[in-house]
């Protein structure tokens, strides 16, 4: 049978912006005969999320994350269907899902290297099983919880930077839901401010490309800022962690701003910047979800939850056509084939 892929076609020049012309979609040729163990799956569901764009890089920058090779196929967080099966956990119909999908329209892959995944969960919205009741709603709870020691009724405000993306937008929720007394979200338009307070509950929102961050955190955070769910790093991250208490915690999850540069990661701060959190005692610890999976089912049951009864709203976007893939901005969306 037939199936359309996309493979990187070139890497992005050096600190230099992601392109359609860095992916290449071709088709090619699935042998019909599976070996033992394997499955034929058909994607429904990819996710293009910001850790991507290191990929796309000779080095990564992460010593976890290995980069897509030229002229191979890319690969992902997916969620699909199995159509044929030689693998004895698995059946023909089963939803499955893989954090190394690869961006294939139909592929054959080890059972091993599958989850199946319960559709009941997410009331039949397969695609969440990639966002709030997958690997980015992990890195959102366990991120607050393991890093952000949010205590009810401590009266704490939380700033969360990225916050209409798919992890910030779930982070935000989190530290609402809690206990945090104040929830400001800092995103880039007027649009985003507007889903982040009216739809999703957050205090307030700032639009960085528009507003002056510093005096806009000032304004909404008189008491000064506890936690700060760090999505982006750069200059916004500055701003906010300026402003911090004694004692406070960052979560320091991307650096979204900075993945188009050549720098290490995570990149260095300032001299200022490092003497705050030096004086104050901010705790500024890097939060890797996979080092956290013994909570992983534990954790997606409560996602789940909080999901079907409404008390997490979810923000996403979902484009069809796996032609589609390579063109679009590498941030937290998702994308049907």
């Amino acid at each position: 049978m037939h199936a359309r892929r996309v493979v990187l076609n070139s890497r992005p020049g050096k600190n230099g912006e992601p392109s359609p012309g860095n992916f290449r979609l071709e088709q090619i040729t699935l042998t019909p005969d599976l070996k033992d163990g394997q499955v034929l799956v058909r994607t429904l569901y990819l996710s293009v999320d910001p850790y991507m764009r290191c990929r796309m890089n000779e080095d990564t920058g992460a010593d976890y994350l290995g980069p897509w090779e030229l002229s191979e196929c890319v690969d992902g967080g997916g969620v699909g269907v199995v159509e044929t099966s030689r693998c004895s956990a698995l059946a023909e119909g089963d939803v499955v899902t893989s954090f190394n999908w690869p961006w294939q329209t139909h592929a054959v892959m080890m059972g091993s290297s599958l989850q199946k995944v319960d559709s009941q969960m997410v009331d039949g919205h397969l695609s969440y099983f990639l966002g709030p009741v997958g690997i980015t709603g992990l890195t959102a709870l366990l991120g607050v919880r393991e890093k952000g020691h949010v205590t009810k009724g401590a009266n704490q405000t939380m700033v969360v930077s990225g916050a209409a993306g798919a992890c910030g937008s779930l982070a935000g929720q989190i530290g609402r839901l809690d206990g945090c007394a104040g929830v400001v979200g800092i995103c880039g338009s007027n649009e985003k401010c507007r889903a982040l307070v009216e739809d999703l509950g957050f205090t307030a929102a700032i639009n960085y490309r528009s507003e002056d961050v510093s005096a806009r955190l000032k304004e909404i955070c008189p008491d000064g800022i506890d936690v700060y769910f760090d999505n982006v790093g750069g200059s916004i991250s500055e701003a906010v962690i300026e402003q911090m208490n004694r004692g406070g915690h960052v979560i320091l999850c991307g650096q979204i701003s900075q993945y188009n540069k050549d720098v290490p990661y995570p990149p260095p701060l300032s001299d200022k910047t490092q003497e705050i959190l030096q004086s104050r005692s901010i705790t500024r610890e890097r939060f890797m979800v996979l080092s956290y999976m013994s909570k992983s089912e534990a954790a997606l049951f409560e996602l789940s939850q909080l999901v079907k009864s409404a008390q997490i709203k979810v923000l996403e976007t979902v484009v069809n056509g796996i032609e589609n893939m390579g063109g679009m901005r590498v941030l937290s969306q998702i994308y049907i084939q």
